[in-house]
């Protein structure tokens, strides 16, 4: 065989590998465990565990999200908690979104907070509003208490900004927030739910226990021993790409999502499932 034709070859091989590889680090789910521990978590949640999804992007992972389904329910949670994002404004499709929430509240109760899309689509208040018919819990900065027993948790969700704003972190936001924590009891446990990680240091200095959050996509393409590389409203490079952070008594865990969304290609960033074990110190 002549070197040209080895060349032309070869080079088809890598092409056809190189489309299974990306085809594959964009559709093989990965599963991450994560215990949290913290002397303010009652007895009677330890080994409580949740779900934590994000940037579904109404994305599918088998026919009607078969795998995702299959690999939260082997996880047995005691609730899912989906923090934003849901769906995707350019090309929104309730439908599956609805499907989707349908079969996981069967799996375990689900908690839920928008994310910029949500902002940025004229489909989500009939979303929202079915939403709440499947029994899913929708929190616009607002709480709920998580119960066992006598004991338990406080769980609130922070509206996106971009329902009240461009971007920025506004004093309305601030004040909700505020409002949220305001009247909890300092040994109160309390878990966040908000799309938006870059605002870590707001969470820490409102005191939150754990913040729940997503939006950076893992910084979509990632780079050995630098992590990723672009993230919205971070920019290059970004500090909160995925995985946990801490800063004085507020931990944060980051999603590096499920879904695509700008950019229509993870690299070397599977698509990501959270699954967090509380523990009691």
């Amino acid at each position: 065989m002549k070197k040209r034709t080895w060349i032309i070859v070869l080079a088809v091989v890598m092409v056809i590998v190189t489309g299974v590889w990306l085809w594959w680090g964009n559709s093989a789910l990965q599963m991450h465990h994560i215990n949290i521990a913290n002397k303010k978590i009652p007895t009677s949640f330890q080994g409580y565990r949740i779900v934590h999804l994000s940037d579904l992007h109404n994305a599918q992972f088998g026919d009607d999200n078969e795998k995702l389904l299959s690999m939260i329910n082997k996880e047995n949670p005691d609730m899912i908690a989906i923090s934003g994002d849901l769906i995707d404004s350019r090309k929104t499709n309730v439908s599956i979104a609805l499907d989707f929430l349908e079969k996981a509240q069967k799996i375990a109760p689900c908690y839920y907070v928008n994310g910029n899309h949500e902002a940025a689509s004229s489909e989500y208040e009939s979303l929202k509003k079915k939403m709440k018919a499947l029994g899913i819990t929708v929190l616009e900065d607002e709480k709920t208490i998580l119960k066992k027993g006598k004991e338990s948790i406080t769980l609130m969700g922070l509206q996106d900004p971009a329902f009240t704003s461009d971007y920025l972190f506004t004093d309305t936001k601030e004040t909700a927030l505020e409002n949220l924590m305001s009247d909890k009891k300092s040994e109160d446990y309390t878990i966040l739910l908000s799309h938006r990680p870059e605002l870590f240091l707001k969470y820490a200095d409102a005191q939150v226990d754990l913040v729940l959050s997503g939006h950076a996509h893992g910084g979509q393409i990632r780079l050995p021993f630098l992590g990723g590389i672009v993230a919205p409203n971070q920019g290059l490079f970004p500090k909160y790409d995925g995985g946990v952070y801490t800063h004085e008594k507020t931990t944060m865990i980051v999603s590096r999502g499920l879904g695509n969304s700008i950019l229509p290609l993870r690299i070397n960033n599977r698509p990501e499932i959270i699954v967090i074990d509380l523990q009691t110190k």
